[in-house]
């Protein structure tokens, strides 16, 4: 059973990661709508402003209850986040709360905190928060896949990049129900499942980036293709071993390794991006938020590696 203890850390830590991939989620499809779809900007919209209002509170809950792992890991916030919402904000017109942002840099580690009942009793009611608003964001996300699918909607995003967005929110609302559950985590099963899961949204994140480079960046192009084939392949590996444990741990390294350097592709892409030195339709937020799931994946593979 999840201790007291675990039970803040880990919501808390799992928020400041996926609140803020939720808020962006909700930002690239409303930027993605055409005029017509009035009523679907302004539901996004909504959706981002709800997550922004969340991710205020947990910030503030989170001084000296989250891990430095955590912190130091950059999927909370990384050195291009701040400049990637401010030319993102730029770009679109769309105001973008760079507060919280420059609030997170300043949040700090845990610090042997007292087990107070009442945060206890805050973190809970924020995952049901959570939980609730994250379940509404799905219905909308797969309301959007099917009207694009059916033709009843155009959309720039990719259908894959909507189906990709809906599965990792539906990650989020699994992990925020274990929490609230007081489930114990085996780690031998997390592993695999979390591997399966992140080496899929790795080789998709590749092929997003390849699509949406311009024809003529031929050698980043070839790179990410290069980087989708490999994903491809660590995602078929940890399918075979859901039913071959024995293999975890080779197939551990590979992810982590290949992982690293899909991070550094990201890393350079997006300060290319800022710098205008690439040529492509990636708006800077997009660069910055595939680096934190990167990053975040990795802390999850440096930690499997020990199991």
């Amino acid at each position: 059973m999840l201790s007291t203890r675990d039970f803040i850390r880990l919501s808390l830590e799992t928020h400041l990661f996926f609140l803020r991939i939720m808020k962006e989620h909700s930002f690239f499809l409303q930027v993605a709508f055409t005029p017509i779809d009035e009523g679907y900007i302004e539901r996004a919209n909504d959706f981002r402003m709800e997550y922004d209002r969340l991710l205020r509170e947990v910030i503030y809950l989170s001084n000296g209850a989250v891990s430095q792992d955590v912190l130091q890991s950059g999927e909370v916030v990384t050195p291009y986040t701040l400049d990637a919402e401010i030319a993102t904000s730029n770009f679109t017109g769309v105001r973008i709360p760079t507060q919280l942002t420059e609030e997170e840099f300043r949040i700090m580690s845990i610090n042997e905190m007292a087990l107070n009942p009442m945060l206890e009793e805050k973190v809970y009611c924020i995952n049901e928060r959570v939980i609730a608003l994250t379940n509404a964001l799905i219905q909308f996300k797969s309301n959007i896949l099917n009207n694009v699918l059916t033709c009843k909607m155009f959309t720039m995003n990719y259908p894959l990049l909507i189906d990709h967005i809906m599965r990792e929110a539906k990650l989020y609302v699994r992990t925020l129900q274990r929490f609230q559950n007081r489930e114990s985590i085996d780690a031998g099963r997390e592993a695999m499942e979390e591997e399966l899961f992140w080496n899929r949204i790795m080789a998709e994140h590749a092929k997003f980036i390849r699509g949406l480079l311009d024809p003529t960046e031929v050698e980043l192009f070839n790179t990410a293709n290069m980087f989708g084939n490999t994903f491809d392949q660590l995602t078929a590996d940890s399918r075979e071993v859901q039913n071959r444990v024995e293999n975890l741990q080779t197939v551990t390294r590979q992810s982590l390794n290949a992982t690293k350097e899909i991070r550094e592709f990201k890393r350079a892409g997006t300060e290319g991006i800022l710098q205008c030195k690439i040529k492509s339709i990636i708006i800077p937020l997009l660069g910055d938020h595939t680096i934190r799931e990167a990053s975040h994946f990795l802390r999850l593979l440096q930690k499997f590696s020990t199991i």
